[in-house]
């Protein structure tokens, strides 16, 4: 294997992350933490661009993972929940309740695979299909996670006026 193929398979298992034998995904997702952290210390056009880099490697690495390895999404390829896991976190600031509350939702989301997460995972191809699904799912997250923010804010409001 040259030098191009070993750098895919190592972007794209997240670090041999994904080579866990068990939970790949679960594992796979805990460098999103980290990930979470780090662009909540840059300025939101930096968390954006790094954002745009990392999905933008996880189409690279996680297509050339399909072929390298022979199989259509394999488990071991994890940088596509490292990327779903930045778009939950984009433009939040870091807390580990909020850490802790978007990881178990996107894992949930990602498993369970609602509509359309399993419409886009299977009609796109490639390192494409492989990322779009979990962006789609983090997507959901951040919509949730903003609503929850939402109802929280205003519930605190309500109680404070009591």
């Amino acid at each position: 294997m040259n030098f191009m193929a070993k750098l895919a398979i190592a972007v794209a298992t997240g670090g041999y992350i994904g080579r866990i034998p068990f939970a790949p995904g679960t594992f796979g997702s805990l460098p999103g933490l980290l990930f979470y952290y780090i662009m909540s210390v840059l300025r939101p056009g930096a968390a954006a661009g790094l954002l745009a880099v990392v999905i933008a490697l996880g189409i690279w690495s996680s297509g050339r993972a399909e072929i390298l390895m022979d199989q259509k999404d394999p488990g071991s390829v994890v940088i596509d929940e490292i990327a779903g896991m930045g778009v939950v976190f984009i433009g939040l600031p870091f807390s580990m309740p909020l850490a802790a509350a978007g990881f178990i939702l996107f894992r949930s989301i990602d498993i369970i695979k609602p509509f359309p997460i399993r419409w886009i995972e299977t009609r796109l191809p490639g390192g494409t299909g492989v990322v779009a699904d979990d962006l789609a799912a983090g997507l959901i997250c951040r919509i949730i996670l903003g609503i929850a923010g939402l109802v929280l804010a205003a519930f605190s409001k309500s109680c404070a006026g009591v």
